[in-house]
């Protein structure tokens, strides 16, 4: 049988493993930390979807959401495929193992920013996480699937001496266990790396999301899109010293409420209030509940003007015992900090949340170059690939459905379509390089770059600003590129490297754009 490689271990990757597993291929997943560090694991808020496929309202009522969310961006045909396929993946993942949280015998559905009623299947504030165990339980029973840990994905091999038409034979590695180089083919690559949020200096991404996968097929030929498009998630919690911890937009859903300095100190003095009333509404109708680039930007401009670094996030209008059953990882995580969820006032920013860009895919997840030819034998799926399901701005909860429905569609496509064709590839080259020695440079070097990505490439841009970024990406590129030439690979240059060109190709989509749509916003074009 065939073989295929899959980069990444998030929802995306190892579905699509189970899927060619099923159908007896051998299949080699590798991720660069434990199969558990990814995005998936993190993601609190739930899966939309629309589970009765003859329920045709609910389904037109989740494309029109989407497609509002996604500000006259997103292609139409691929919202309608991937809600409507959302019933059949959903009920995949309950036969793994993937258990939802109930209301009685029926799924308690929750709702969250941009969505006009409650379709959030969800397992409390934990949704990912549960996913992520059900998936990778069913890969650990499967003979013919290979997770291996600790390896790092260098480069795409090519056929033919790097002829792009021929398409892509296999991949290098770094195992990180002992820095040594190994060679992989296949027959077939899909890309599920997830996206790049540590450009910015707060994120609510795990420390593995630093663009490896689309940097790597951008090098082999690939065309990318809609870079520019970059979510930030309205509310981080913001303790100092601490990474930023997402805080659901479903407890927004529940009702929790944003205020600025001000609204915060009316409302503790009129507590009696049901609900206080929040600066959001300025910029919607919707107030808390708007799209998340909305809201973020209300966040930012909030905090700009204050001078502080965060808004607040209050619940104490709620019910403080069924908040904290909804929620016990939030809970939890507040309880280390001495605050009680449905009491305190939270301290929350944006932070860089979800890659709304990225590579170009058709409808069966294959990569493809700027003339939109697909490259044989590789595919993108999840937050790396840009379908045109979010278009300028993602629907919250939309993700992981997007990344199941194409991590059935790419599978379906290698089983069907894709002949068997393992050739023969160069092991990697390393004769005259050196070890590398000192670390700190890249260290400096990871510092100025995420710097520069949150001053002048965040929630709010100009032109000025995006081509001081350009210039300074450049002179970064310049050194990292001297070093890589010189050096061994190891993982800090590796990822740097990565973020770096992904950095450019977000700043320089950003600089081309004339018009603000949802999460591009330059000042320049008001």
């Amino acid at each position: 049988m065939p073989r295929v490689i899959i980069i990444g271990s998030g929802i995306a990757g190892l579905f699509a493993a189970l899927e060619l597993s099923d159908a007896g291929y051998d299949v080699l997943v590798v991720t660069k930390q434990r199969p558990e560090d990814s995005s998936t694991n993190w993601a609190q808020g739930g899966i939309a979807a629309i589970l009765d496929q003859t329920d045709n309202s609910g389904i037109e009522s989740h494309i029109t959401d989407t497609l509002a969310c996604g500000d006259g961006q997103c292609d139409e045909e691929v919202v309608r495929v991937v809600v409507s396929e959302a019933g059949d993946r959903i009920r995949d993942l309950l036969s793994i193992g993937v258990s939802f949280e109930k209301a009685g015998e029926e799924f308690h559905f929750a709702k969250e920013g941009g969505h006009s009623t409650a379709r959030i299947l969800h397992a409390k504030d934990a949704t990912g996480k549960e996913i992520e165990s059900a998936l990778n339980n069913e890969v650990s029973r499967r003979e013919n699937i290979e997770l291996r840990p600790m390896t790092l994905a260098v480069d795409l091999i090519q056929r033919k001496h790097g002829a792009i038409e021929e398409g892509i034979c296999g991949i290098w590695c770094l195992n990180l266990d002992d820095d040594t180089m190994t060679t992989e083919l296949a027959d077939a690559i899909m890309i599920a790396t997830g996206g790049a949020g540590k450009l910015w200096a707060k994120t609510t991404n795990p420390p593995v999301a630093t663009g490896d996968g689309l940097a790597m097929a951008h090098r082999a030929g690939a065309c990318v899109k809609d870079m520019a498009f970059v979510q930030f998630h309205p509310t981080a919690l913001m303790i100092t010293d601490e990474r930023p911890f997402l805080i659901t937009e479903a407890l927004r859903g529940a009702g929790g409420v944003l205020l600025d300095d001000e609204g915060l100190a009316t409302h503790l003095k009129e507590r009696g209030d049901p609900a206080p009333l929040s600066f959001t509404l300025e910029y919607s109708t919707k107030g808390s509940l708007a799209t998340r680039d909305i809201v973020a930007r209300a966040c930012d401009n909030v905090i700009k003007r204050s001078g502080a670094d965060h808004v607040w996030l209050v619940c104490d209008h709620l019910d403080t015992e069924e908040l904290q059953s909804s929620f016990p990882t939030i809970t939890e995580r507040l309880q280390r900090h001495g605050l009680i969820l449905g009491k305190d006032p939270l301290p929350v920013a944006p932070a860089a949340h979800y890659m709304v860009g990225g590579l170009d895919v058709d409808l069966q997840g294959r990569v493809q170059t700027s003339d939109s030819t697909v490259i044989p034998g590789l595919y993108g799926i999840g937050e790396v690939a840009c379908t045109g399901m979010h278009g300028a701005n993602r629907l919250a909860s939309n993700s992981l459905l997007e990344g199941v429905v194409f991590a059935q569609r790419a599978a379906r496509h290698i089983i069907t379509e894709l002949p068997s064709s393992l050739s023969q590839s160069p092991d990697w080259l390393a004769d005259g390089l050196q070890e590398l020695l000192e670390h700190s440079p890249l260290r400096h070097d990871l510092e100025s770059l995420q710097a520069t990505m949150t001053d002048d490439v965040g929630l709010v841009r100009r032109f000025s600003r995006l081509k001081r970024a350009l210039r300074r990406l450049n002179l970064l590129s310049d050194e990292v590129d001297l070093v890589w030439s010189t050096c061994r690979p190891s993982r800090d240059l590796i990822e740097l490297r990565n973020l770096i060109l992904v950095a450019t190709l977000i700043a320089q989509d950003a600089l081309q754009r004339t018009q603000n749509h949802g999460l591009h916003f330059n000042a320049d074009l008001v």
